[in-house]
């Protein structure tokens, strides 16, 4: 499965630009509507989901490096976790390595790209996914990366999002905000637009 997951990655990446932003998650992520998003919300540079089915962190960094490398991105949303949870019960600490890993690797590659670690969803206020979810923003904090908190249902008004957007859009504040969208709107945008 991941092997037609990645070949069909790696047919898109050659019809790709460079310096976009990258959604690499997995589980419901896959199904991200990118396309519709970011014509919704005018959103200007370009948005690559390039999530699988399921990934684990242990298999995150090869899998970035086949996949996502190669795109330059500008922004990389890590949504990666779900699949981990029997890991990180018993090996946390590898757990929470493997994420440095990761995060060391695309920094190597681009000191200047924005990494985002987005939480893993607790709807359900499941102990261990909220201490994963502790975890994750621990590591985003030691790692200078952002943290986007989307543990829990949120209310979301998708409409008044998308009025805020179209109107910095029309009185010409498009350029200054162009690549620089505040990064927490970027990741409601993405990831709780079904909430």
């Amino acid at each position: 499965m991941r092997e037609t997951e990645i070949n069909n990655y790696t047919k898109l990446n050659q019809l790709a630009e460079q310096g976009g932003i990258v959604i690499f998650g997995c589980g419901e992520d896959k199904n991200i509507p990118t396309c519709e998003l970011r014509q919704a919300f005018a959103l200007e540079p370009k948005v690559y989901n390039r999530s699988f089915e399921s990934i684990s962190v242990r298999d995150a960094l090869s899998v970035y490096k086949e996949i996502v490398e190669t795109l330059s991105p500008e922004t990389v949303l890590l949504h990666i976790g779900e699949t981990d949870m029997d890991y990180f019960a018993e090996y946390s600490v590898e757990f929470d390595n493997k994420y440095r890993e990761l995060i060391g690797y695309i920094k190597s590659q681009n000191k200047k790209c924005r990494i985002v670690i987005v939480s893993l969803r607790n709807h359900n206020s499941n102990p261990q996914i909220e201490k994963i979810n502790k975890h994750l923003k621990y590591i985003a904090d030691s790692e200078q990366c952002e943290y986007s908190d989307i543990a829990s249902k949120k209310v979301w008004n998708p409409k008044a999002t998308m009025d805020a957007a179209s109107f910095v859009y029309s009185i010409g504040f498009v350029h200054p905000l162009k690549n620089k969208r505040p990064l927490y709107d970027l990741v409601k945008i993405l990831f709780c637009y079904n909430s």
